[in-house]
């Protein structure tokens, strides 16, 4: 088995092994996995944080050694708080770095870090004010900083700068919880998941007081949510039909 980091800033993961195959996923720096298949240009990778698979251009990764990726593993929440920083290496090279970024390789890549960290877990009632920092983030399929974004994508990086651990996909979100019966139980933080008419979950987004909602549906917005779902205030009708209600924290 051999084991990567990435070292750059945000490099795009692709669901078959050529650059003009659909992103599916981006891995931040820091960002860490097993390479479960490797080409002469591409690698398929598994991961670490949430087990997602995908394929990553082998000239955006540095390889490690399993026990560098068993540390990394075991590490203590070390994230980037900034919108935008820059890490620097030996050479005093300088790489842009998004929010949410994983520092616990600085040591690994000998480079260093001089911006705010995040390095415990917060309180439930700072994920409102987190999902602020990406408000108006363009929606970008398959994104997960704030210059693009999905809504599951966004959701994750919520929770994540929060200290706390959600899967990639909606989908698989929403097994993770307990199910609530009412929006009334809920409170500010849970995550509210929409289905289509074939009755997958296709949407998720962050439940706020008073109900309202914040989501990423072309762009990181707040709505009204009520029994029914979404209710889109721009476009006066509803745009996502709720499934069910989840209580992560």
């Amino acid at each position: 088995m051999q084991y990567g980091v990435c070292n750059l800033g945000i490099v795009p993961i692709r669901l078959e092994p050529n650059d003009t195959s659909e992103m599916v996923t981006q891995a931040l720096y820091g960002d860490f996995f097993k390479v479960l298949e490797q080409r002469k240009k591409w690698s398929r990778i598994r991961f670490a944080y949430d087990k997602y698979e995908g394929w990553i251009d082998n000239k955006q990764y540095v390889e490690i050694e399993e026990n560098q990726y068993n540390r990394l593993a075991n590490s203590d929440i070390c994230i980037s708080k900034d919108l935008v920083q820059f890490v620097s290496d030996i050479n005093n090279s300088l790489y842009p770095i998004p929010l949410g970024s994983d520092l616990n390789c600085l040591n690994l890549l000998e480079q260093k870090f001089e911006g705010n960290k995040i390095t415990a877990k917060s309180d439930k009632s700072n994920i409102i004010d987190t999902s602020f920092l990406y408000l108006n983030t363009p929606y970008l399929w398959g994104g997960k900083s704030p210059f693009g974004i999905d809504c599951s994508g966004f959701t994750q990086m919520v929770y994540k700068l929060n200290g706390y651990q959600l899967l990639r996909d909606a989908s698989q979100q929403a097994t993770q919880g307990a199910a609530l019966s009412f929006i009334e139980e809920s409170e500010p933080g849970d995550l509210a998941f929409f289905d289509n008419a074939d009755g997958n979950i296709i949407h998720v987004g962050i439940i706020m007081k008073d109900n309202y909602i914040i989501h990423a549906h072309g762009k990181v917005r707040i709505d009204r949510l009520d029994h029914s779902g979404i209710y889109n205030v721009d476009k006066k009708t509803h745009t996502h039909r709720l499934r069910v209600i989840k209580k992560i924290i």
